[in-house]
């Protein structure tokens, strides 16, 4: 645990690393509480339209027999250790379950975001060779599409029964042995696979291993004000299939023995967030600036609801003054942003309680990382000057690989710096601050989204002969993602082939990837080796809009 010291300089002389050469995700974070049988992990709030009770409580003994079921179900389906699982499920208990059960078999979740189209999880199951799936009927019914092009998916199992060749997870799980022997896994033996955004081409698998977990920790402790602390109770609405919500909030929460909230919204509700917050006194948030922005436009929180919240991280987009002037009156303390990626996360980060925060600054490195400037060679730049942000290797919380892509993977460092793809610079007193990124992906609503796979959908649209997607901004969501496309002879550029395409998108891919706005376009900008000028359609937008 982050010790705190007299200061930054301080906290970060007396911070060291304590990985073992064996660890186990699925022991830490639940079999090594569950000798405490009341202790609680997680409160699960369902809403009005989902069956069952409308709170239901879980103790870390509980999850530990159940996940030892689970785990012992799917070796008696032949899913074995080093076996992909993929886990397609919204913020839940057998999404809980299902990742603590992998990480005791030794197999590698694959976590997957329950709004995905057909395409979508066809690359992603495919990719990862994933032998089992845990998803619902919402996700069954999409995967039965795609079923005959996953050769290597052997077992599903279905949270709401059997159908359409799964099997019943409560089922299966109910018929096994609470006892399990967990594998005896390395730090560095691999957890898990989780995908990027596809901002280069498709979407890459980025291979974690078990000590991905304690790699996160001084990120999480450090922006959540020394967490954790008595009391506290850890919430995010974002969802647990993207490392936010998975490893900013649930593995590191549990690992502290801290109890997590599950709420799953069918929309994000901003008044509905302040209300979780006060009835079941969450101490602890991580909120993506977007919920923060549509939060903000609630009338007089405080005088409505008693909540009473120590600490707020936020991260994938910078936050303004403003939003930093409203959460201090709205919740009586500073929102501390943070800075990561999928391949290497929480590496820098602010914490208010320790050192100013800079508006439009990320923050300091957070201690146990050394985060640098450098320019393409990986050489270190003076202050104030823009490169690209970087992270030095060996690093606990940096990515083993991406899977079945050796080439993307040497190509991600120079030297033994981790390139994030992000340009920025750091000032005099060590605060990085964000200036642009490289590779063209696109921040709305807190996702990171990559323009090459919506492209690649709208492509496969039979009126579109090119397609090329942007980011623009947005005041509520940052940036909207914006397609601009060439038709094929004969199709008719209106509203209805727009409203078309957003449609074909959203089915395909998932509903905050489609883009919100469409222009019809005779050709698109390209370089003399063929290469889309996205640039160009940034300025295009601009230029058309004003």
């Amino acid at each position: 645990m982050l010790e705190r010291g007299t200061d930054y300089e301080d906290t970060c002389a007396r911070f060291r690393w304590r990985v073992p050469a064996r660890y186990n995700i699925g022991i830490d974070i639940c079999d090594k509480w569950a000798g405490e049988p009341d202790r609680l992990a997680l409160i699960h709030k369902r809403r009005p339209d989902e069956p069952g009770p409308e709170v239901e409580r879980f103790t870390f003994r509980g999850l530990s027999r159940l996940s030892n079921q689970l785990a012992n179900a799917l070796a008696a389906h032949g899913i074995a250790r080093g076996d992909r699982i993929g886990i397609l499920l919204p913020q839940a208990p057998e999404t809980a379950l299902a990742h603590i059960a992998a990480y005791k078999l030794g197999a590698i979740a694959v976590p997957l975001f329950a709004l995905f189209g057909a395409e979508a999880l066809e690359y992603r199951l495919g990719d990862s060779g994933a032998a089992a799936l845990i998803t619902d009927n919402a996700g069954l019914a999409t995967v039965a599409e795609i079923r005959g092009q996953l050769p290597a998916l052997k077992l599903i199992l279905c949270t709401e029964g059997t159908g359409a060749g799964a099997l019943g997870f409560h089922e299966e799980t109910a018929k096994a042995r609470d006892a399990f022997a967990p594998a005896d896994t390395l730090a560095d033996d691999p957890a898990m696979i989780i995908y990027t955004s596809g901002t280069t081409g498709p979407p890459k698998g980025a291979l974690h291993a078990h000590r991905v977990l304690l790699g996160h920790l001084p990120g999480v402790e450090f922006p959540q004000e020394f967490f954790p602390q008595a009391g506290d109770l850890f919430w995010t609405p974002a969802d647990w299939a993207w490392i936010g919500g998975l490893i900013d909030v649930l593995l590191p929460a549990w690992h502290h023995g801290v109890p997590v909230l599950a709420h799953r919204f069918a929309k994000f509700e901003p008044e509905e967030a302040f209300r979780l917050m006060a009835e079941f006194g969450v101490r602890n948030a991580f909120m993506p600036p977007t919920a923060l922005k549509m939060m903000r436009g609630v009338d007089t929180p405080r005088s409505r609801w008693r909540y009473d919240v120590r600490s707020i991280g936020s991260g994938g987009e910078t936050l303004g003054e403003g939003l930093l002037d409203w959460g201090r009156e709205t919740f009586g303390l500073t929102i501390n942003e943070f800075y990561g990626q999928t391949e290497c996360n929480l590496v820098v980060g602010n914490c208010a309680g320790l050192m100013p925060v800079k508006p439009g600054c990320m923050g300091r490195a957070v201690p146990g990382h050394e985060v640098a400037i450098v320019d393409d060679t990986g050489a270190p730049l003076p202050h104030g000057m823009h490169g690209n942000i970087a992270v030095k290797r060996p690093d606990p919380v940096m990515f083993l690989k991406y899977w079945n892509n050796p080439e993307a993977t040497t190509k991600k460092f120079a030297g033994d710096w981790l390139l994030t793809g992000d340009t920025g610079a750091r000032d005099e007193d060590g605060y990085f601050r964000f200036a642009g990124r490289d590779d063209d992906v696109i921040t709305s609503g807190g996702y990171r989204i990559g323009p090459g796979e919506i492209e690649d959908c709208l492509l496969k649209h039979p009126a579109v002969a090119m397609a090329a997607v942007v980011g623009v901004p947005d005041e509520l969501r940052t940036e909207r993602v914006k397609a601009f496309v060439v038709l094929r002879e004969g199709a008719v550029a209106s509203e209805a082939t727009a409203a078309e395409l957003q449609a074909h998108v959203k089915a395909r891919l998932a509903a905050h990837e489609y883009p919100r706005e469409v222009a019809f376009i005779d050709a698109l900008p390209m370089t003399a080796t063929g290469k889309i000028v996205r640039r160009a359609l940034r300025q295009r937008d601009v230029t058309t809009q004003t």
